[in-house]
């Protein structure tokens, strides 16, 4: 006796039971085998860090920026953010604007280089958003990158996480 497994659903599965070796043609029961490959692409929103604390997501070649939660919370409650023009160009590791908080001012470094696309101007007229929102609704610029590789210096999220915990930052 033989079992052929069909899959319904994917968290369904029935087991089906049937003498693959009879051959009378009354007990013969007609069926195909087929086989399917199929592939769903995940696609994960990968965010990258420097070691100043920025962020950057990237969809194609438009990068978009901002500073990390260990970030905001070091700074405390931002009430001002100046953030590069759209149009301008951007060096990688150069200033690029800055963010001033009750504790303290903070330069804002970009962690690649390009052309400013767009600015956050919420962000502008409510820097707070930083604090309450620092991966959404607090993101500070779009660039369009000029050099893909130098993604490949910056910290995943994992390695972000190591960097935290260390005595470098």
């Amino acid at each position: 006796m033989a079992r052929l497994i069909v899959q319904i659903s994917r968290r369904a599965v029935k087991t089906v039971s049937h003498n693959l070796f009879n051959t009378s043609a009354k007990s013969r029961i007609p069926f195909a085998i087929m086989r399917s490959i199929t592939t769903t692409q995940y696609l994960r929103d990968e965010r990258w860090y420097t070691d100043k604390h920025e962020w950057i997501t990237v969809d194609g070649k438009i990068g978009t920026v901002g500073i990390s939660d260990y970030a905001q919370d070091a700074l405390g409650d931002v009430v001002y953010a100046q953030l590069p023009d759209v149009g301008s160009t951007i060096k990688k590791h150069e200033e690029c604007g800055a963010l001033e908080s009750v504790k303290a001012a903070s330069e804002l470094t970009s962690p690649v280089s390009g052309r400013v696309t767009s600015k956050n101007e919420a962000v502008e007229s409510k820097p707070g958003l930083i604090n309450k929102s620092c991966y959404k609704d607090g993101w500070l610029f779009q660039v369009e990158l000029s050099d893909l590789d130098e993604l490949k210096s910056l910290m995943n999220e994992e390695a972000y996480n190591v960097f935290l915990k260390s005595d470098a930052h």
